[in-house]
């Protein structure tokens, strides 16, 4: 399943969608996600919502040109961060990048790295509830009236570095531009010992590029935004090869041959390290269990037996071992064991939400932010092992950018009925549109076509108690920005017993 990241690389930002209040719901009372042009959802469900100084923030910060025009500079952000003595500096970083997985792989370093005693620094996109989870301090998202004072420090910065852009006739900061400076000067004033930040798109050009990092990781590597990384699996892991940085290390997941070749390539002109899954390390066992599942890993350094991960799927196991081998390279530069008790602490700590995520009861509910092909494949591979099901029923919505028919295919053997809706937001590829997709791909007699997110859900709850089998589902995926929707239907129907 794709961990959609900023731009979904895995994943996902890319999904946000305009609207002109900071507190819109549509006509099934659904909180919208907004942010101008694609900017990024604001609160993409209300609970533990923020205050208005925190939305004065995320307004100002939404005025900015959208996450979906990102520029491909550095010279920016670097102008930006120089101006305020280079924040990004006093730190170390473990830098995340890939197509499907990196945000599940930044919050596991993170929790192991925390585990060890360090004071921790995230930064990951998109967000479900709040923006400020998008900058997390020692495993919280940063408090609001820190969030809020740092921006006021760096506004006036932002204003010089905008005037400047100008004169030479270049567009201002960009919402992520002006996020990344925020959240590198937020983990500079908390202060902390490391960060762990995760790439919004590419590698190369991207904002968060300005670090200096120690660890380079890279998560599988796909085709996803060929318009703007390249039509080529080679093209797009040649401009996300681009984080690392001299002398350092590099940690990568299994990669197709054309992508390793320019991991190798970097590494090799970079003079740096390069383990991979499968030869420098690999997971070696993997067992269902309650709640996740136990793993057992010969990382770089050591073996690491019955690991208990609050995750589902092998491809989650995989993305533990990735990380265990960045933390590894970073505390002792790949030749030192982790102590196997704090290790354990921090594997159990991870979390990462709507991923194989269950919401309710009666029927099942599960949540996946699943929204491309490779993502859609770990989804149908995990969801039987993680929550057996002989009757699933999926509601699916697609944006109009993505490969709407190499996803229904990679879920048409999991999915028994599928209901076709779409995300909230103008980007959505039209319900009636996608189902003509999926008809095409499954028949018409396993499509059901409800544009209204709140009359699909409860169409295919309904379905689900119809049907006989006592295990039946109810599976959510497609977009972000749809699962965080769902997730606030199901939470204020709590509120409402």
């Amino acid at each position: 399943m794709s961990d959609d990241d900023q731009y979904d690389d895995h994943e996902a930002n890319e999904e946000f969608v305009g609207h002109d209040d900071l507190d819109g719901r549509d006509e099934d009372g659904i909180r919208i996600p907004v942010g101008p042009s694609g900017d990024g959802p604001a609160d993409a469900v209300p609970y533990g919502g923020d205050d208005d100084e925190v939305r004065r923030v995320e307004a100002a910060l939404y005025a900015r040109i959208g996450e979906q025009a990102p520029e491909r500079r550095l010279t920016a952000t670097r102008r930006a961060v120089e101006l305020l003595g280079d924040p990004h500096l006093a730190y170390p970083v473990i830098h995340v990048t890939g197509t499907n997985g990196k945000t599940s792989t930044a919050r596991t370093i993170e929790s192991i790295v925390r585990a060890h005693g360090l004071r921790t620094g995230l930064m990951t996109s998109p967000h479900l509830v709040s923006i400020r989870e998008r900058i997390v301090v020692d495993g919280q998202p940063i408090a609001a009236d820190r969030f809020v004072e740092n921006w006021d420090d760096i506004a006036p910065v932002l204003e010089i570095t905008d005037r400047e852009l100008a004169d030479k006739g270049e567009p201002p900061l960009t919402f992520f531009e002006a996020l990344t400076v925020l959240a590198l000067a937020c983990f500079a004033e908390a202060p902390v010992d490391v960060a762990v930040i995760e790439v919004g798109m590419g590698g190369e050009w991207d904002s968060t590029n300005v670090v200096q990092s120690q660890v380079s990781v890279f998560t599988p590597i796909a085709i996803d935004h060929a318009k703007q990384l390249g039509a080529t699996v080679a093209e797009i892991a040649r401009t996300k090869s681009g984080i690392v940085k001299p002398s350092s290390a590099v940690v990568s997941s299994r990669q197709v041959p054309e992508a390793l070749a320019e991991l190798e390539r970097a590494a090799e002109l970079t003079e740096s390290t390069l383990a991979v899954e499968g030869t420098g390390f690999r997971v070696v066992d993997v067992t269902p269990a309650v709640g996740g599942q136990l793993i057992t890993v010969q990382g770089i350094a050591g073996r690491y037996d019955d690991l208990f991960l609050p995750l589902f799927g092998r491809h989650q196991a995989d993305n533990a071992a990735v990380a265990i081998a960045a933390v590894e390279s970073f505390l002792g530069r790949g030749a030192q064991a982790l102590d196997e008790d704090v290790l354990s602490e921090g594997i159990a700590g991870t979390t990462s939400p709507g991923r194989l995520q269950p919401i309710a009861t009666d029927p099942t509910v599960v949540v996946d932010a699943a929204h491309n092909p490779h993502g859609a494949k770990a989804l149908a591979e995990a969801l039987p092992v993680a929550f057996p099901s002989e009757h699933v029923v999926g509601v699916v919505g697609i944006l109009g950018d993505k490969d709407a028919r190499g996803f229904i295919r990679a879920l048409k053997d999991t999915v028994a009925t599928f209901v076709v809706t779409q995300p909230p937001g103008d980007r959505a590829l039209d319900a009636d549109e996608f189902a003509r997709v999926v008809i095409d791909e499954v028949g018409v007699d396993r499509v059901v076509v409800e544009p209204a997110l709140a009359s699909a859900l409860q169409q295919a709850r309904d379905l689900a108690d119809e049907a006989d089998a006592e295990d039946a589902l109810v599976l959510v995926a497609g977009s972000i920005v749809m699962v965080g929707a769902v997730m606030d239907l199901v939470h204020r129907e709590g509120e409402a017993k």
